[in-house]
C-alpha cells in the first residue's frame, strides 16, 4: 500500500509543530503581546497611505523607502536590512542559508522552540547550552559550546524568551570576538530593555540581528520584522526570502509607527516596563511565589504550593490567560506572564492573592 508519508523526511515527523491551546479569557496575557493596540492616529494615517496606493499592483519588489527608515531608525545601514513577515519569516530564511546536514548550531535554552524546529528540520546538530540555576545566562558555557565544539552558528535571544534574561553586551562582543561562525540575536524584545546591541554590528560582520513590529510596536496582527546584518550576509539571505513577502498594509503601517514611535509608542512601552517591575515586587510579596528579573515585557513565576497546570486553570477561571512553559527546560516548575494593561495587572494579582489565600486556607 503507498504511504506518502515515508517521502517526509525522518526528522520532521519526529518533531512537534510549534502551537498554543486555543483557549478564550476576557485578560489573554499569554503571548507577550502589546496590551495596547496601535493608537488610533497611526491607523488613520496607514488607512490614508493604503488607499492612496493602487491594491491591483504588487508591492515593491524592494522596500526602498521601509529599509531607509528601518536604517535610521536602527542605526543601521540600508543595504545591510531585510524586512520580513514577521522576524520568524527570516529566522527560516536565515537559517535556510546557514544550516544543512550537520551543521552545528549552538542554542541557549530554554528560548523559543522555533530555532531548534527550523535547525532541526535543515538537518542542524543541535547543541543546547543552558542557563545557569538563577535562570540567567552563562557567557563561558555559551563560549565553550561556540568555540571549543567548533559550532558554525550560535542562537541567543536577548532579552530571552520565555525567561527574560538579558546578554550582557560586554559578555557577546567577547563571543563575537574569539567566534568564527554566526552568531544570530534574537532582539524581539529589545526595547524592553533599552540595550541594542547594534553598536556591535560595525566592528563584527559575523552578528545577525532580528528583530520584530509585533511587541514593542503594538503591531502583532501585521507581521513586520526586519533583520540587521553585514551587508554581503543580508544578500545572501534575500536569496531565501520569498519575493513580496510584505503586503502593502504592513510596510504602510511599519513606516507610520517608525515615524511616530517617540511620540506615540514609546510612552506606552516605557508604561509597560514600569509596569513589569511593579508586577515583579508585589507578586514577590505575596507568599509562595517567586517571580525572576525580566529585561522584556514578561517575566516567570514559580509557586510553591500548586503545579504549574493547577495555577494556570485557577486563574483561568478567573478570566486570565498566562503561558504554561513548564515543558520546556529547567522550567518545569513555572509560568510564563505578560506585562497588561494596568486594569489586567490589578485583576492578575488579585487572582493571584485569592488564589493563593484560599488554597492557604484549604
Amino acid at each position: 500500500m503507498k504511504d506518502p508519508l515515508s517521502k517526509i523526511k525522518p526528522v520532521v515527523r519526529s518533531l512537534s509543530a510549534y502551537t498554543l491551546d486555543p483557549i478564550e479569557t476576557p485578560i489573554k496575557i499569554n503571548q507577550n503581546e502589546n496590551p495596547f493596540d496601535l493608537p488610533e492616529p497611526i491607523k488613520r494615517e496607514v488607512e490614508t497611505r493604503v488607499r492612496e496606493r493602487a491594491w491591483s499592483r504588487y508591492p515593491d519588489f524592494v522596500p526602498a523607502s521601509l529599509l531607509e527608515r528601518l536604517a535610521s531608525f536602527s542605526g543601521w545601514r540600508p543595504d545591510g536590512i531585510l524586512a520580513g513577515n514577521g522576524s520568524n519569516e527570516l529566522i527560516q530564511a536565515l537559517m535556510m542559508v546557514t544550516v544543512g546536514p550537520g551543521t552545528r548550531v549552538v542554542i541557549v535554552e530554554p528560548t523559543f522552540t522555533l530555532y531548534r524546529l527550523q535547525a532541526s528540520v535543515l538537518g542542524g546538530d543541535v547543541r543546547s547550552v543552558f542557563l545557569d540555576a538563577n535562570l540567567a545566562f552563562d557567557p563561558a558555557a555559551v563560549e565553550r559550546a561556540a568555540i571549543d565544539e567548533g559550532a558554525d552558528v550560535v542562537v541567543i535571544c536577548s532579552p530571552n524568551n520565555p525567561t527574560g534574561s538579558f546578554y550582557d553586551l560586554d559578555d557577546l562582543d567577547r563571543l563575537l570576538e574569539r567566534f568564527d561562525g554566526i552568531v544570530v540575536l534574537d532582539e524581539a524584545y529589545h526595547e524592553f530593555a533599552g540595550r541594542p546591541a547594534t553598536s556591535l554590528l560595525e566592528r563584527h560582520r559575523n552578528l545577525v540581528i532580528l528583530r520584530t513590529f509585533s511587541k514593542a510596536m503594538a503591531m502583532g496582527g501585521l507581521r513586520v520584522g526586519y533583520m540587521l546584518a553585514a551587508p554581503e550576509i543580508a544578500a545572501e539571505v534575500t536569496k531565501a526570502k520569498l519575493p513580496y513577502n510584505l503586503n502593502i498594509f504592513s510596510m504602510a503601517a511599519a513606516e507610520v509607527a517608525i515615524e511616530r514611535y517617540d511620540t506615540l509608542l514609546r510612552p506606552l512601552v516605557e508604561l509597560l516596563v514600569s509596569e513589569r517591575e511593579r508586577l515583579l515586587a508585589e507578586i514577590r510579596a505575596i507568599d509562595d511565589l517567586d517571580a525572576f528579573p525580566s529585561a522584556a515585557n514578561f517575566f516567570v513565576v514559580r509557586c510553591s504550593r500548586l503545579t504549574p497546570a493547577e495555577l494556570f486553570s485557577r486563574l483561568v477561571d478567573r478570566g486570565i490567560l498566562v503561558r504554561n512553559v513548564s515543558r520546556y527546560p529547567m522550567l518545569g516548575d513555572f509560568l510564563r506572564i505578560s506585562v497588561g494593561t494596568p486594569p489586567e495587572n490589578d485583576a492578575l494579582l488579585d487572582a493571584l492573592r485569592d488564589t493563593l489565600r484560599g488554597e492557604k486556607k484549604a
